[in-house]
């Protein structure tokens, strides 16, 4: 068990975590035919809009209610409902996701009764199209918990109540936020390869997989889950949420639908893969399929070819909770060592569970404070200056990567997503390895 270390620094020096806002944005930008809506100022909708283009290379449907100063002292329902009912008219969205920032929440407006009244004087107008509320402000937690927010307002706004009739192949898969386009991508190719229906909430890679429509211009997310099959997650017959974050999401649709949840703190490494694989064949009363088992037997001989470049490694990682704790275990897993470990809050349960002495938390700056030997860094593109100082390769993983092309294509999941990774890092190692000299074998040489 690891101990927690607290933030004790009054300002962030290199800041490491993205805003709650901006999880429940991603996540909303995973659902078909929808827009995230920031309630708050046009700089905070600005400066999330960069961050995500920069890191998908994608055009991002992000719009704002842009309170000015009358609006942040008197209230900002006028602008909510202005920014509303222009999506409306002008891009007839099936879902709008409003995501509250600091400058409304600390105002402490009853966000839920105003959309209530919106709804209510314009049901003519709004018919057709969703309207979904995270509370999110950024004073608080970080792009993970706004993620997990986005996702379980979803479920409490759209998914219908009660014991619904069960489909047996039909498994709802809640991903956490760390999971790329292709990991998602490939969670469905393998549930999918043992006969089973997976409805996976939210699904970037039907909506950010760097496809582009023909011939025309969408003003919306063009693919992802759709509003119904939200509404039809109580017709599932499991539940499998990935992460610690999403843990609340599954409660609730067990709560609401009775539907049974598995948890998976990560889907990295044989071991919980293997887990991951066995739930699917006793779902689908099938073994695993050859392409699957043949996959297996290319991880097991990755981990022969490169268990030797990892042994004795001190690896840095700074990353959300549940992504620290995924690449922690894979880097233990291969005989690493994790010499320094920094997160962006300290709220969630798994950090106890990251094989680490302890876990600041902290920023980028705290990162290049404790990894001096360190052998690897393991962040997202705001550490490279940090790499750079140190003089230390460094592993991009996480949010944004704007500095490479082709992040949201790596996998990182499953048997052929660990396979990847022991590859990437061990690539990483090779040229930065020296060989021993005469006199650190002998020390009677001289």
């Amino acid at each position: 068990m690891s101990g927690i270390l607290p933030q004790t620094k009054s300002s962030a020096v290199n800041p490491l975590k993205s805003s709650q806002p901006l999880g429940a944005a991603l996540a909303f930008l995973g659902i078909d035919g929808a827009i995230p809506l920031f309630h708050g100022s046009q700089g905070c909708t600005s400066f999330a809009l960069v961050l995500l283009v920069r890191h998908f290379k994608e055009a991002v449907p992000l719009q704002t209610t842009a309170m000015d100063e009358v609006a942040t002292i008197l209230g900002g329902m006028d602008h909510l409902e202005e920014a509303i009912l222009n999506l409306k008219t002008r891009t007839n969205p099936k879902l709008i996701g409003v995501c509250t920032t600091a400058l409304a929440e600390t105002r402490g407006e009853d966000f839920a009764r105003d959309l209530a009244n919106i709804k209510m004087m314009h049901a003519k107008e709004l018919a057709g199209t969703e309207i979904v509320l995270a509370n999110t402000p950024d004073f608080h937690g970080a792009i993970e918990e706004g993620w997990a927010r986005a996702v379980t307002a979803l479920i409490q706004r759209l998914t219908l109540r009660g014991e619904r009739v069960r489909q047996s192949k039909k498994i709802a898969i809640l991903p956490g936020w760390n999971l790329t386009v292709a990991d998602i991508a490939l969670l469905r190719e393998t549930v999918e390869s043992f006969g089973l229906k997976p409805v996976i909430l939210p699904d970037l890679s039907g909506s950010l997989d760097g496809t582009v429509p023909d011939d025309r211009w969408v003003p919306t997310t063009y693919g992802g889950t759709s509003v119904k099959d939200i509404q039809e997650l109580g017709t599932a017959v499991q539940c499998i949420a990935i992460g610690e974050h999403m843990r609340p999401p599954a409660e609730v649709l067990q709560r609401l639908t009775g539907v049974p949840y598995a948890l998976f703190h990560s889907l990295t490494g044989l071991k919980d893969t293997d887990r991951f694989v066995s739930l699917l064949s006793s779902i689908s009363r099938a073994p695993a399929p050859a392409i699957i088992r043949r996959r297996r037997a290319q991880l097991q001989d990755a981990l022969l070819d490169g268990h030797l470049h990892f042994g004795g490694k001190k690896i840095a990682i700074a990353a959300e909770p549940d992504q620290l704790y995924q690449f922690a275990t894979f880097f233990t897993g291969m005989g690493a060592e994790i010499s320094a470990a920094v997160t962006t809050t300290g709220t969630s349960k798994i950090l106890k569970k990251v094989p680490a002495e302890q876990v600041q938390v902290g920023d980028l700056g705290d990162l290049e404070g404790l990894a001096a030997g360190a052998d690897l860094l393991v962040t997202h593109s705001h550490g490279r200056q940090a790499a750079e100082r140190l003089g230390i390769p460094l592993m991009r993983i996480g949010f944004p990567i704007f500095d490479r092309l082709g992040s949201q294509h790596k996998l990182t999941i499953l048997y052929q997503g660990t396979r990847d990774l022991i590859f990437d890092v061990a690539n990483i190692f090779q040229p930065n390895q020296h060989a021993p000299r005469p006199e650190s074998l002998d020390p009677f040489r001289k």
